[in-house]
């Protein structure tokens, strides 16, 4: 199994502070620009990057992350070609995780058993299955697990005591809290009631806490960086790709500059988050 997850993790610790988790469309708006961004990200200060897989019917997806999909798609991108994308990046970074993050639908139709192969070869880290609940883990997350891949569930607000032990138990790599309930980019979370309910799935997991859905701004992810172990940004950043393309969707001369200034940004919040 990779330690990428574990090791960079564990470098935050020492740092004192969270990790900046960074989601991006893989092939949005076009794979050579979509590869541009996802070897900037680290450069720009994103610990970990989560790379979509686009798919055309989300349902956990705000506008911003839809859009991003469709324009992947109109472009040709394919799980296939994700995977591609990926071990082109790896050919220079060997460091950053990579997390797949979307839906099962591609998978299934790939091939569970192929795509795993494939996915341990591109040097992904781990996956995030949003419609899988843990009553079908052994359609895919048991598989990944004895594969040697981290797979990473989400805990929610409506996630009560008697569910949340399901949902951790077989998770690995880190917990994802949604911060918010409803779909992603669609609403600024209450921080207070979010720091509550990372101390109680912590009582319930040593695994790494980070939180996503709803934080936007430097501010933010400093507000949210104070308590969690890491911080999810995705949607502030797909806009951020979106507003640099021209009228034809296609990617211009400050597109891979659009994003890695928000993200430089937000890795400067998440830093600032436990200073003093």
């Amino acid at each position: 199994m990779s330690t990428r997850l574990a090791d960079t993790f564990a470098r935050c610790r020492a740092d004192n502070r969270a990790a900046l988790v960074t989601y991006v469309m893989a092939g949005d708006p076009d794979p050579e620009t979509s590869l541009a961004v996802l070897r900037a990200l680290p450069e720009a200060g994103a610990d970990i990057v989560e790379f979509g897989l686009p798919f055309t019917d989300p349902m956990a997806d705000g506008p911003a992350i839809q859009a991003a999909g469709l324009r992947a798609l109109k472009g040709g991108q394919t799980l296939e070609r994700t995977l591609a994308l990926v071990h082109r990046f790896r050919q220079e970074n060997t460091g950053t995780p990579v997390i797949l993050m979307g839906y099962y639908n591609p998978i299934y139709t790939y091939g569970v058993a192929r795509f795993l192969d494939d996915a341990k070869a591109a040097g992904i880290d781990g996956l995030i299955v949003v419609d899988l609940p843990p009553e079908e883990d052994d359609e895919l997350c048991l598989p990944t697990i004895e594969a040697g891949l981290a797979f990473i569930r989400l805990a929610t607000p409506t996630t009560d005591e008697a569910r949340l032990p399901a949902v951790l138990a077989n998770t690995a790599g880190f917990v994802y809290y949604v911060s918010i309930t409803g779909i992603t980019g669609t609403a600024t979370p209450d921080f207070g009631v979010v720091a509550g309910a990372v101390e109680r799935i912590r009582r319930h997991t040593d695994l790494p806490v980070v939180v996503g859905f709803g934080v936007k701004t430097g501010e933010h992810a400093a507000s949210i960086a104070r308590y969690a172990d890491g911080v999810v940004v995705g949607s502030a950043i797909v806009d951020a790709l979106a507003r640099s393309l021209d009228g034809e969707g296609r990617a211009g001369a400050g597109t891979v500059e659009a994003v890695t200034g928000l993200v430089r940004d937000l890795a400067a919040g998440v830093r600032a988050g436990r200073a003093g």
